[in-house]
């Protein structure tokens, strides 16, 4: 697959995605949310893929939209834009749903769409030089990119608000301690950890992480009783139809340790 606003390459099991316009501070066009989605489904369609890792190239995660490339639409940036979310929003959400596991390395500011996709990762590492801003009400637009799914899921309705309304800018530290990063890692070490607990995740049960991702993913609209509905469903089939568990379940009976084969 050729592309020519991110990178696409593998490292064995793992699937490594770099936005790549760092002239532009990786700011997204629609030829990029393109893209992203034409990744996000081969990610999602491809057994051999069993972890994920987005991150950006150059001193810059994401800038966010591209507002030169929006304002030179005239009277067709509100068609654009559209255009431009639809395949965002599309990849953000096989990136959710897939079974691989979808990991975010955030290598430098993260603003506007940019925070959006950072924060949309199973797991979200940040190196220390790392910042954070909304920064959609600057430019008198509201968020877009799942930004007001995750936040307030993430640090609740009230600091939610406060960053969307007040565009304040978080430290990697700072969005450590609001819960928006699992970790922060030094900038020149920021790849190879992220790498490292890739290829762990890329070798463990790839189906059991895609139940437990969509169950996470669907808990807040479900009551109770569909949720563990669901949780009966999944683990039954999984035990039904994958291999993975019902070699390890096997293998802990016998006290021995199980090898993931991700199906």
């Amino acid at each position: 697959m050729s592309y020519e606003t991110i990178q696409f390459e593998r490292d064995g099991a793992v699937a490594i995605i770099r936005l790549n316009r760092p002239e532009a501070a990786n700011s997204l066009n629609a030829l990029m949310s393109e893209e992203l989605l034409k990744a996000a489904t081969h990610c999602d369609s491809n057994p051999e893929i069993r972890a994920v890792v987005l991150t950006g190239n150059g001193r810059m995660f994401c800038a966010g939209g591209d507002l030169m490339t929006f304002a030179a639409q005239g009277d067709g940036m509100s068609e654009y834009i559209r255009y431009t979310t639809t395949g965002l929003h599309a990849a953000i959400a096989r990136f959710a749903r897939m079974n691989a596991p979808y990991l975010v390395a955030v290598n430098g500011t993260a603003a506007g769409a940019g925070f959006s996709m950072a924060i949309t990762g199973d797991l979200v590492f940040a190196a220390a030089s790392a910042k954070f801003t909304e920064a959609y009400t600057n430019a008198g637009v509201s968020p877009d990119g799942s930004g007001t799914y995750f936040l307030p899921r993430l640090v609740g309705r009230v600091k939610a608000m406060q960053l969307i309304l007040m565009n304040d800018v978080l430290t990697a530290q700072q969005a450590l301690e609001w819960g928006l990063v699992n970790e922060v890692v030094p900038d020149d070490r920021l790849m190879a950890r992220v790498l490292e607990v890739a290829h762990r995740l890329a070798s463990g049960p790839t189906l059991a992480y895609g139940e437990a991702k969509r169950l996470l993913a669907d808990s807040h609209s479900n009551t109770l009783e569909t949720q563990m509905e669901l949780e009966t469903r999944a683990i039954a089939g999984l035990t039904r139809h994958s291999e993975d568990a019902r070699n390890a379940i096997v293998a802990f009976s016998r006290k021995e340790k199980p090898t993931f084969k991700g199906r």
